[in-house]
Order: structure tokens, then C-alpha cells, then sequence
């Protein structure tokens, strides 16, 4: 679930706090939308969603959100460069066919771009892949090999090299544990690598 007591989940929480007060913002795989629901109320944004599942988009719609089906690998070339503050990507990127051209048309699209993923270089990840040979079932990756919606795992030292490779900046970089809460480790670094089992960012262009 999104939101819990009405209050939204600790990962997205994180997320809204980046975002400016009346700032034009599309959330990418945007789900039920709680996060637009919870910008609009709280920090009166022009949200916008795209959103792959007819099941959440018409739970966004029907909550009163600017929700449209669409697929991130597909669909974000027809948005007009310049076109939001925000573009976000939470739990989303390592689902996508084109993640190279997802970020791209993110960053085209807008000023920052917010991006969260699951660390598939998390200490236990590797432990259980060599103790066990067999791929691992995590909280923050919850499906087996042959069901899962995940088709490009990742580990933070893996996208941060893509993008350097891509001419983006890392404005910041926050490392979570399991639960979506923020790890005592100076940033996404190293370290952060080994022990965060998700990594959140900010991301803009280059020049």
C-alpha cells in the first residue's frame, strides 16, 4: 500500500520533501497516485501522472488526479522537452526495457529528475547468490526469477556509472535500508553500495 494511516510510505515521504512548493511534477508508474494525491494537498503542485496499470489509473482518476495509462519505455518521448520541475521514478527504473532511454527522456522532459530502485549489490543479495546459487527473494525484490516484473537489476555502483556515462549530474543521493528509511552512511558512495538495499536520487543536466 501507498499510504498507511494517511500518511504516505517513508520512501515516497522522501521524495515529496525534494519536491517544491507549486512546482509542475510527473510521476512516472505513479500507481494509485498517492504521492501526486499527497503533493497536491500538502504542497499545491501541478502533478501529473503516466501510469502502465488501468486498475491504478482509474483509482487515480477516481480520487480526482491527472492519471493517464501509458509505459515509460514507450510513452515519454511524445512529453515537450522542459515540460515539468520534477519528473520521478520510484521503484520503477529496474522494471523498464530502455532504462538508458527512460533517464534520458526524464532529464529532456525535466529540470530534476528523482529516481529509486532496489540495490541488487546489497550484502545479502551477494551472500545468498553465493552461499545458495539460486537468485534471491528480498523484501525491496519480492519475486521469484521467473515472475518477476524487475528485467534490468542493478546496483547502485552499476547506475551511478551510467550516469557519468550520460553526462548526469548526482545532486544527491540518499541510501535506504529495507524499510525506506534513510542509512548513516555519508551518501550513495561505496559503502552504500554494499549495505543500502535501495538508493534514492536527484538528478539533473549537465551544463
Amino acid at each position: 500500500m501507498m499510504v498507511i494511516n494517511g500518511n504516505l510510505r517513508v520512501d515516497l515521504r522522501l521524495i515529496a520533501d525534494m519536491v517544491e512548493p507549486g512546482s509542475r511534477v510527473l510521476d512516472v508508474g505513479c500507481g494509485e497516485g498517492a504521492l501526486l494525491a499527497w503533493l497536491g494537498r500538502n504542497k499545491n503542485v501541478d502533478g501529473r501522472g503516466i501510469e502502465l496499470s488501468m486498475a491504478g489509473v482509474s483509482a487515480a482518476v477516481s480520487h480526482g488526479l491527472s492519471v493517464i495509462q501509458g509505459d515509460a519505455d514507450t510513452d515519454l518521448k511524445d512529453y515537450p522537452s522542459g515540460a515539468f520541475d520534477y519528473v520521478i521514478l520510484s521503484q520503477t527504473l529496474q522494471a523498464t526495457y530502455a532504462p538508458k532511454t527512460v533517464l534520458t527522456h526524464m532529464l529532456r522532459i525535466g529540470r530534476r529528475a528523482i529516481v529509486s530502485f532496489p540495490n541488487f549489490g546489497h550484502w545479502r543479495v551477494r551472500l545468498h547468490l553465493l552461499l545458495r546459487g539460486a537468485m534471491p527473494v528480498t523484501d525491496t525484490m519480492a519475486y521469484e526469477w521467473y515472475d518477476t516484473p524487475n528485467i534490468h537489476f542493478c546496483t547502485i555502483r552499476d547506475f551511478l556509472s551510467l550516469c557519468r556515462g550520460l553526462g548526469i549530474t548526482v545532486e544527491r543521493s540518499i541510501p535506504l535500508d529495507r524499510l525506506g528509511k534513510v542509512l548513516p552512511l555519508p551518501n550513495c558512495d561505496g559503502a552504500a553500495n554494499l549495505f543500502a538495499d535501495q538508493g534514492l536520487f536527484v538528478l539533473s543536466r549537465q551544463g
